[in-house]
């Protein structure tokens, strides 16, 4: 599921905006915007205000017992004849820390139900009535490692774990404080952090409750540059959620099956093949 590490992910980066010839008043339009970026005195690049922010965020995640919330996810993928695709999910998370978690995701090739009891991960696939179970006892930080390690990763892992700040923060050599931004409605602080091998930012909800209202990790180190994004909706907390049962009961009959034969629950669509042209 889609979400990646300050670090370890299948990242990625804002697309370029290629211009043509044809259209010059646009050109000059954009090279006024990124000059401005780096030049003008009313965009704050407070690094200590950032952090801040940042942390302040991280704070709030961690003193939540539960939350939940529904998201659109993007991850972009580079062909080998250098075309950039964009695969588009939508999915749900319920978190009851320190162990347990649902989450769902659904795509045009897949719709997937993950959920951990503090014991056993299962992974069900909807679309094809099968599942598949693995004994992985520990917490929420615990089961993000095991799932990564099978390229599984979950939606928004970062922010998820017993600590986001240190883990965000790993590695960042430039940090950015743009203002504010507006996402899904919500006003934000807009924050922007470069690390050795990733570029990334992140919306954070403005008030009392500063809740992430979107990540976007981009790779430097990918040709083509892409990126994953995630931008969050419906966010509750503490008694907002609602009771949640995270042990599987199977209500579908679905087959059991070995996870590694588990299809159609991956991130890339089985027509899709890692280091071929499609």
């Amino acid at each position: 599921m889609g979400n990646f590490s300050a670090k370890r992910r299948i990242a990625m980066k804002t697309s370029r905006i290629l211009m043509k010839p044809s259209v010059p008043r646009l050109s000059t339009m954009t090279l006024c915007m990124t000059v401005a970026l780096g030049t003008s005195t009313g965009v704050s690049a407070d690094e200590a205000d950032a952090k801040r922010l940042l942390k302040a965020m991280s704070d709030y995640l961690v003193a939540q017992q539960a939350i939940s919330f529904d998201y659109d996810a993007v991850l972009e993928v580079i062909t080998k004849d250098a075309q950039k695709l964009a695969l588009a999910s939508s999915g749900t998370l319920v978190l009851d820390r320190p162990d347990k978690i649902l989450a769902t995701r659904s795509g045009g090739f897949a719709d997937v139900e993950m959920s951990f009891d503090g014991k056993t991960l299962t992974l069900l696939g909807k679309n094809l009535n099968i599942y598949a179970q693995q004994a992985v006892p520990g917490t929420v930080d615990h089961l993000v490692d095991e799932l990564r390690e099978r390229n599984r990763p979950l939606p928004a892992a970062d922010l998820l774990l017993s600590d986001p700040y240190e883990v965000l923060m790993q590695d960042v050599v430039d940090i950015k404080d743009l203002g504010s931004g507006v996402i899904g409605g919500v006003e934000c602080d807009y924050l922007a952090f470069r690390a050795k091998d990733v570029d990334w930012q992140i919306w954070i909800a403005q008030g009392d409750r500063p809740y992430p209202c979107r990540y976007v990790i981009s790779s430097k180190v990918i040709d083509g540059e892409p990126q994953y994004s995630i931008q969050i909706r419906d966010w509750k907390a503490g008694d907002e959620v609602a009771a949640t049962e995270f042990t599987f009961k199977n209500p579908t009959d679905a087959k059991k099956v070995d996870l590694d034969n588990l299809e159609g629950t991956d991130e890339l669509p089985k027509h899709f093949k890692l280091g071929a042209s499609q």
